[in-house]
């Protein structure tokens, strides 16, 4: 069966007796493996009982290709319920799980880590097709409403409340990858645990407390792409294409990070443009422009009027599709397009 995303995080905490095999799959490897760890909690505890789990690989199969069937059909010696963690299968295994979803043998959950699948993938259909015995969870790094969860519910289990400023700016700063996030918002936790206490407001995370923590995070470097791409800096947009698909990001986080700030110059134009005043219109953005960033910003807001934004904007968004379903090179898709309105910006700062 699908499991929708609202679903997954329920079905996962809870898993029914009925579901034997889980699988899942999507571009943020980090909740991927919070939720094979969630669906393993449930079953097994919070100890992982040795007799009660079995954790197997790729090499594992290959060696012995019925293992899966083995441990999967295999009773515990302390009794309960078993789970079988399964990881780093090559492309070439996916058959042999899809002929296990024939048979399912035995009561354990097995609980299978893929890579970024797409949709169609033959596996993904497998899954989906094998009825109420086995799920199919599409990991999805963090939209604006579950990433807020997030913040809320890290910062929260360590006792701190967050003001809406740096609400803002962690949610337009992390949400690449379930698992940097959390560990991003934990050092936030531990700086409020070392500093707070010698001010007031200890137990608030303020914008400054964010922005001294989360700065240097990964989608910092995202901010410098995008920052490249408006200025029309070519050198450093190549600089910073390359660092940040040497760090994980997939093609569709290039397009959105670049789309985000687009976005902000499109409303700190229009908000300058009302007032006359373009210091004003960047104080009313939410979350603010980062001070360092301040005068890069303003110079392309002179560079970029109101269409112009509005049509890259909808070329991003066409682009983002176009990674999704033509199965042209993804990587190829976006830098082509980065390259191209970089270039347009580039075009704009020449003297006429």
């Amino acid at each position: 069966m699908q499991v929708k995303p609202q679903q997954a995080d329920a079905l996962l905490k809870a898993p029914p007796a009925a579901l034997r095999a889980i699988l899942l799959y999507g571009p943020d490897g980090g909740l991927v493996r919070e939720r094979a760890k969630a669906a393993r909690t449930a079953v097994l505890g919070s100890a992982d009982d040795p007799f009660r789990l079995t954790e197997l690989t790729g090499a594992d199969l290959k060696d012995d290709p019925t293992r899966l069937a083995d441990e999967a059909a295999a009773l515990a010696f302390t009794g309960g319920r078993r789970v079988v963690a399964l990881r780093d299968l090559s492309e070439t295994q996916h058959r042999l799980v899809q002929d296990f979803l024939a048979s399912l043998p035995g009561e354990a959950l097995v609980v299978l880590e893929a890579g970024d699948l797409p949709r169609r993938a033959a596996l993904v259909k497998a899954f989906e097709a094998a009825g109420p015995e086995a799920a199919a969870v599409a990991c999805y790094r963090d939209e604006a409403r579950d990433l807020g969860r997030v913040i809320e519910e890290s910062l929260g289990a360590a006792g701190l409340a967050v003001t809406p400023d740096a609400r803002a700016y962690l949610a337009a700063n992390l949400g690449g990858d379930r698992l940097l996030t959390r560990r991003e918002l934990e050092k936030l936790s531990l700086y409020k645990g070392v500093t707070g206490s010698d001010r007031a407001g200890g137990d608030r995370v303020e914008l400054e407390d964010a922005m001294a923590v989360v700065g240097d995070s990964a989608a910092m470097g995202l901010d410098d792409l995008a920052l490249s791409v408006a200025a029309g800096d070519l050198p450093g947009l190549d600089r910073a294409l390359k660092r940040s698909l040497q760090e994980g990001a997939t093609a569709v986080g290039l397009l959105r990070a670049v789309a985000r700030h687009f976005q902000r110059l499109h409303l700190a134009v229009g908000l300058a443009a009302e007032s006359g005043d373009a210091d004003a219109a960047l104080k009313r953005l939410r979350p603010p422009v980062f001070w360092k960033q301040s005068a890069a910003f303003k110079a392309q807001m002179r560079l970029w009027p109101p269409r112009s934004l509005a049509a890259a904007l909808a070329r991003l968004l066409e682009a983002e599709a176009d990674c999704k379903r033509t199965g042209f090179p993804d990587e190829a898709l976006s830098a082509r397009l980065l390259f191209e309105l970089a270039r347009q910006a580039a075009a704009r700062r020449r003297p006429r």
